[in-house]
C-alpha cells in the first residue's frame, strides 16, 4: 500500500527537548534564587529540579496528563523542598518555565526542508507523548493532524494512539509512516499497530534491540530520498 500520511514525534526528532529543557529551568532557577536568597535555592540544581519533577510524574501516573499541570506541581514540591512553599511563586516559575520552555525552541536544521519536501505529497502530522504545539514552536500551519497522549490519554508506544493518529489523517493504519527517534515508543510502538516506520537515529546510535524499523535515517534530509525510492 502507499504511504498518504507521515506522522512525526517531536522532542528529539524535530528539537532538541534536552536542551531546550534544561535552559528553561535555568532560567526559572535563577529566578528562584532572585526570589528565595537563602542558601538551601542557592544548592539547588537544575538536576534536582529535574528529580523532582520526574519524581511528581511517576506519583500522578494514569491521574494528571497535563504535562504543564505536572510541571507546576513540580515546582511546588521544588519549594516545599527548599522550605518555601508559595502556590504564586510556583506559578511564576511555571509560567517563566513555559515562555521558554516554548519560544526557545530551535528546531532542527533538516526539520523545514524536509517538511517543505514532503507537504506537497503526503499529509503531515505531529504523534508526542510532549505538548509542543506547533504553533508555538515555528511549525504552526505544517501539520493536517495533532495528537498529543495528554489530549488522548494514551502514550506511545500503545498502538491507540497510532491507531487514533491514522484516523486524524483519514487513512488506513498501513498508509501511516511515523518518523521517531526512540526505538520503543516510535519504531515498535507504530510497528505493532501496523503503520510504516522510520528510525531517526541522528546519532548513528547502535541498535542492540530485536526492534527493526522500516527505515533508518541520520537526518530528516534523507527521508524524501527513502520514499521515493522505497517508500511507495
Amino acid at each position: 500500500m502507499p504511504i498518504s500520511a507521515i506522522s512525526f514525534d517531536g522532542d528529539m526528532t524535530l528539537w532538541d527537548f534536552r536542551k531546550v529543557m534544561r535552559h528553561s529551568l535555568k532560567k526559572a532557577l535563577a529566578e528562584l534564587r532572585r526570589l528565595v536568597p537563602s542558601q538551601r535555592a542557592r544548592d539547588l540544581s537544575v538536576e534536582g529540579m529535574i528529580e523532582i519533577r520526574s519524581q511528581v510524574e511517576e506519583e500522578l501516573k494514569g491521574e494528571v496528563w497535563n504535562h504543564e499541570e505536572i510541571r507546576l506541581l513540580a515546582f511546588e514540591r521544588t519549594l516545599e523542598s527548599i522550605g518555601s512553599s508559595d502556590r504564586d511563586m510556583a506559578a511564576h516559575l511555571n509560567a517563566l518555565y513555559l515562555k521558554h520552555r516554548f519560544e526557545d525552541i530551535e528546531l532542527y536544521p533538516d526539520v523545514e526542508p524536509a517538511f517543505d519536501r514532503l507537504a506537497p505529497h503526503y499529509k503531515l502530522g505531529l504523534l508526542s507523548n510532549g505538548n509542543s504545539y506547533p504553533e508555538r514552536c515555528g511549525l504552526g500551519g505544517h501539520f493536517v493532524f495533532v495528537v498529543f497522549s495528554q489530549d488522548v490519554r494514551v502514550r506511545k508506544p500503545d498502538r491507540r494512539i497510532f491507531e487514533i493518529a491514522a484516523r486524524e489523517a483519514g487513512c488506513p493504519l498501513d498508509e501511516l509512516l511515523h518518523v521517531g527517534d526512540s526505538l520503543e515508543n516510535d519504531v515498535m510502538g507504530a510497528h505493532e499497530a501496523g503503520a510504516k516506520t522510520v528510525w531517526l537515529n541522528r546519532e548513528g546510535m547502535g541498535n542492540n534491540t530485536e526492534i527493526k524499523a522500516d527505515f533508518e535515517i541520520t537526518t530528516l534530509a534523507d527521508l524524501p530520498g527513502v520514499l521515493e525510492s522505497g517508500g511507495n
